[in-house]
């Protein structure tokens, strides 16, 4: 595994999703480095990614309520259990359960595995709102999935919320979760 900063020189073989996702940071001068792997489906499946990387990686969950009216991309740290009775008393929503791959596609562009805070770029009508655990604030750089998780970027935190969600026209909600 090998560490890169940028896009990839050569896109042979990439998806037009992650093509697009290195346009729009390229396009809003985000400057972010890259790591390429197999295809990785888990938390666990990332190995020494964060390593290599130089920055933790954030467990991304779609969560929605019973109706499925209401959906939820959650950013955490990755090695946090995640307690649905203590998120749902934070954001007024009862029952909140994993939405299914289909909405990930529909909302988001993107196949579960590859769920990333980047994948809002796709959400022009604003199905899927962002809950971002506030101990990932505690970090200068973040780790995700450039919409494929073939490839793991990290970015500054910063450029997160003061450059890529405003373009987007997402404003995060933050939760405080112990994971207890």
């Amino acid at each position: 595994m090998e560490l890169y900063h940028g896009r990839p020189g050569d896109v042979t073989g990439r998806t037009e999703r992650e093509i697009r996702t290195y346009n729009l940071l390229d396009e809003l001068g985000i400057s972010y480095d890259r790591v390429d792997h197999e295809e990785i489906m888990t938390m666990e499946g990332l190995g020494d990614t964060a390593t290599v990387l130089g920055a933790p990686i954030c467990k991304n969950l779609l969560l929605c309520n019973a109706q499925k009216t209401n959906f939820y991309l959650l950013m955490m740290p990755g090695d946090k259990k995640f307690k649905t009775k203590e998120l749902s008393k934070q954001i007024n929503s009862a029952r909140l359960s994993f939405a299914k791959g289909e909405y990930m596609e529909e909302y988001l562009g993107i196949t579960p595995g590859s769920l990333s805070v980047l994948g809002l770029m796709n959400d022009h009508d604003h199905h899927v709102r962002l809950l971002i655990d506030r101990d990932l604030l505690d970090d200068e750089m973040i780790g995700m999935h450039p919409c494929m998780n073939t490839s793991t970027l990290k970015m500054r935190v910063d450029d997160l919320l003061h450059v890529f969600l405003p373009k987007v026209n997402h404003e995060p909600t933050f939760v405080t979760l112990t994971g207890e």
